[in-house]
């Protein structure tokens, strides 16, 4: 999460405002600074114990020592600098370092909280640099404290000269370069579906809009649609359709009125390397394990973080803040949440669940292929295990969020901690095997709890058939859990518990009761938990699980449950199961109204355009939402509602800006992170690609992110967001932000392939099931209607209702809760081509059961007959 009074200098929105003010007036003001040219010495200049300052020709010079963590671990500073709230300044000063470095100016108080009114980051050559910046106060701040950080690096000398402040400044006003006003996918279209477009331009009139191939050649033209005022963005807009272009191919562009758009693609397989990005976005932030170059690259590669070993505290073996318990947990592993190294229940929980949801959706969605997310498909140092990947990632944070669970025997049994995250918000950049700081656990939540309920419990399920001890250890903690949070209902966490992490405090836990009443109801079938679902409040309300201003989020989850009742067979009755698809569906309907409705295309309109922290993440989480949907319903509108949220994220929006790192030609690329942070330190890397930026934020400017406070004053909602690592307000990356992205991307590729009609399957097979008293007796056969041989095969489905798999013949059988494979005997464990095998089974069930409803050989889905 955010660190306060960090950020540094680039920059995205439009419409700042700024202070008037001339130059003379400025020569007017007072200067701020005392002894700023050092003629007089070297007080009131201060500086750390460890880099003692003197006057050398002139200048003011410290000898930086080496090896420390944070950049404020060395600061040049004066304080009782006074600083008037809507004033405007101007900072300047002279510096030079033996070696490169990069200066983190600061103009903040001079105590706790440390509130900044200019943050910038500024690199310093050996040659003397001047550096200027100008800015606007947004507090008051009689004593504040103007300082140079100059530590986290190697050993240099640095020094510094001419340092000036005054008021009456006039900072430039703030135009974001936009590129291109005509706005489209960078990344590209799928042939087959629909392809638009939106283009910034006062006409009144349409426009003609013509689509160039990579030769210069026309392959499509047209008129562009009047929309006039975007709310959004405050920008006069058309837009334009070019659907009708299926040519498979790369370099495609569009020009309007002599402008042309960025380059993209039209491609069936534009989402696959974005699926395994996405996905390896959780690798790369797995706490407590090296990130092996092998799977990441070089640039990428790093020592594991917190593990115990120095300057780490570690995390094997954390106590609580005082006073809140008196024992120690080993609470290694995980996933570092964001741009800190914080690790939080309730962001874990979200997006692991997300995860296994994709996963679960390869069992469950016709055109879904678990091979994608199979074993060996990902970049997991797991690999080869004979578990898929996806699930291997999701392990890792299951094994946290389990060990955060308070011990049998101690006050609060069963509850989950909250949260771990160091004592103090740590500086950027810090690699997390540096980090030196104890690590604390705060309070238990009944939020958390119940986050662990939820996820505990779907892993569960998916785990049974890989490792039968693990499934039951997450179903124990699952209930476990369940049970703590009846007895602790309303535990709530702190919302002023924010030092050195996010507080991450919800008011309103009924979601996630609701949320984890159905994963155990549907991995369990036990009434007590079917009680829970349909009595809740939130069951089939589609207003509170699917808000029209922003759905399913960290803090609202009760539209994961009903995602799960939905799509996972499970113990509602057929009008029970009928009632909450109607429920996903009328979520649906309105994120793809609002799609339709919206200028730049996305499945997002919060009341009053209030686009929110993370507005990004909202999109995806509604496109999920509209994924699901047509997963049901095969709808061409939800699918279609989905691609043009892709288009929103990967360009077509007011900045003409992709927001996923590598995806595009004007993408993201200075996000929020402690490690990915090359704007601050040329040796680190560039978030890696397939990391999605928070995006527009509305309050950004007001929520204490100085690089918002400086450009974005003023800025149309959608123009809110700045590609500056300092901005944690708009630029942060999230696991709870990346897990929608996956489960998005994965649904993309499955739909290159054009859908369920359009694949072309290469298996077929015929389920026939003859019931009698108890349960009946089924009939399977599988044949081969591909070109290649399959050896060995294997065929799993999740079995509807309870029917329990009993006598068989003619194949080895598995059944874990619903989850049935059927794999070969040593006769029949090959395949050819137009060849079938038949084989069979009983089942015993208390009632009758439907069919079920997919198949997956060897984890592609098969014709049904």
């Amino acid at each position: 999460m955010r660190v306060l009074g960090l950020s540094a200098a680039a920059l995205l929105c439009a419409g700042a405002l700024a202070v008037p003010g001339t130059a003379a007036a400025q020569d007017a003001a007072p200067e701020q600074i005392v002894n700023g040219d050092f003629s007089a010495g070297t007080a009131p200049w201060w500086s750390t114990a460890n880099a003692p300052v003197a006057v050398d020709a002139g200048r003011l010079c410290a000898e930086v020592p080496g090896g420390t963590a944070n950049a404020w671990d060395v600061i040049i500073g004066q304080n009782g600098v006074p600083i008037e709230a809507g004033e405007s300044y101007e900072l300047s000063y002279t510096a030079s370092s033996t070696v490169p470095l990069t200066v983190q100016t600061r103009v903040q108080q001079a105590v706790e909280p440390y509130t900044a009114v200019l943050a910038t980051a500024d690199p310093v050559d050996t040659g003397a640099t001047r550096i200027t910046r100008t800015f606007t106060a947004q507090t008051d701040q009689p004593e504040a404290s103007v300082q140079l950080q100059i530590g986290g690096g190697r050993a240099t000398t640095f020094c510094l000269d001419d340092v000036t402040l005054r008021g009456g400044a006039e900072p430039p006003v703030y135009v974001p370069d936009t590129g291109s006003p005509v706005r489209v996918n960078q990344l590209g279209y799928l042939p087959g579906g629909p392809k638009s477009g939106t283009v910034v331009t006062d006409s009144p009139t349409p426009l003609t809009w013509t689509v160039k191939a990579a030769d210069g050649s026309t392959a499509a033209t047209g008129t562009t649609v009047v929309r006039g005022e975007d709310p959004s963005s405050r920008q006069h807009v058309h837009t334009f359709d070019f659907s009708a272009l299926r040519t498979p191919g790369d370099g495609w562009t569009v020009e309007v009125d002599g402008d042309t758009s960025e380059p993209f693609s039209v491609r069936a397989d534009l989402y696959d390397g974005l699926r395994s990005d996405a996905l390896a976005y959780f690798y790369h932030n797995r706490s407590g394990i090296p990130i092996e170059a092998g799977l990441v690259g070089e640039e990428y590669a790093r020592p594991a973080g917190h593990l115990g070993v120095a300057p780490n505290k570690g995390d094997t073996d954390v106590p609580c803040q005082p006073g809140v318990c008196d024992y120690r947990l080993d609470v290694s592993g995980g996933w570092y949440d964001a741009g800190d190294h914080g690790k939080y229940v309730v962001n874990g929980g979200i997006s692991v669940a997300q995860l296994m949801s994709s996963y679960e959706r390869t069992l469950t969605a016709d055109d879904a292929e678990s091979a994608e997310l199979g074993d060996g498909a990902l970049r997991v140092p797991e690999r080869g295990n004979g578990v898929p990947d996806i699930l291997d990632e999701a392990r890792w944070e299951m094994d946290f969020l389990i060990r955060m669970q308070v011990p049998q025997g101690e006050p609060l049994a069963g509850m989950a901690h909250h949260k771990v995250h160091d004592a103090a918000w740590t500086g950027l950049p810090l690699r997390p095997d540096l980090d030196p700081q104890q690590r604390e656990l705060h309070p238990p939540s009944t939020a958390a709890t119940l986050n662990l309920a939820a996820t505990a419990a779907q892993c569960a399920r998916l785990y049974a058939p890989y490792d039968a001890a693990f499934a039951g250890r997450c179903l124990r903690a699952a209930e476990t859990a369940w049970d703590a949070a009846q007895l602790h209902p309303d535990l709530l966490a702190d919302p002023a518990d924010g030092t050195g992490g996010g507080a991450y405090s919800d008011g309103d836990v009924s979601d996630e009761f609701y949320w984890a009443a159905a994963e155990l109801f549907t991995t369990t079938g036990e009434a007590a938990y079917r009680t829970a679902v349909l009595s809740s409040d939130l069951h089939d309300d589609v207003d509170r699980l699917f808000a029209a201003g922003g759905g399913i989020s960290w803090g609202s989850t009760g539209g994961l449950g009903a995602l799960t009742l939905a799509t996972v067979p499970n113990g509602l009755s057929a009008g029970e199961l009928a009632a909450v698809r109607s429920t996903v569906t009328a979520g649906a309907d309105r994120y793809a109204a609002q799609s339709r409705d919206q200028a730049y295309g996305l499945p997002y309109a919060p009341k009053d355009e209030d686009y929110v922290w993370g507005s990004n993440s909202q999109v995806l989480n509604n496109m999920v939402v509209l994924a699901t949907a047509h997963d049901l319903t095969g709808k061409a509108a939800y699918q279609d509602a989905v691609l043009r949220g892709a288009d929103y994220l990967l360009g077509r929006n007011p900045l003409n800006q992709s927001y996923v790192t590598g995806y595009g030609e004007r993408d993201s690329e200075n996000q929020h992170h402690r490690f990915w942070a090359h704007q601050y330190d040329a040796t680190l890397p560039h978030p890696a690609p397939g990391s999605v930026a928070g995006g527009p934020n509305l309050t950004a400017s007001a929520s204490g992110d100085p690089v918002a406070a400086e450009k974005l004053v003023g800025c149309a909602p959608a123009m809110c967001y700045v590609d500056d690592i300092g901005s944690w307000a708009t630029n942060e990356i999230t696991v709870n932000w990346n897990a929608p992205l996956a489960f998005i991307a994965s649904y993309l590729d499955d739909a290159g392939d054009g859908g369920p009609a359009a694949v072309a399957r290469t298996c077929r097979v015929t389920y026939a099931s003859h019931p009698w008293n108890g349960g009946s007796t089924v009939t399977v056969r599988v044949e081969n209607t591909g070109p290649d041989t399959v050896s060995p095969w294997s065929l799993a489905w999740l079995m509807p209702g309870e029917q329990r798999v009993g006598h068989t013949w003619s194949a080895a059988f598995a059944q874990h809760g619903r989850t049935v494979t059927a794999r070969p005997l040593e006769w029949n464990r090959t395949l050819a081509p137009g060849a079938a095998v038949d084989f069979g089974f009983n089942t015993s069930a208390p009632a009758a059961s439907p069919d079920p409803g997919t198949f997956k050989l060897n984890g592609r889905a098969c014709t049904q007959f």
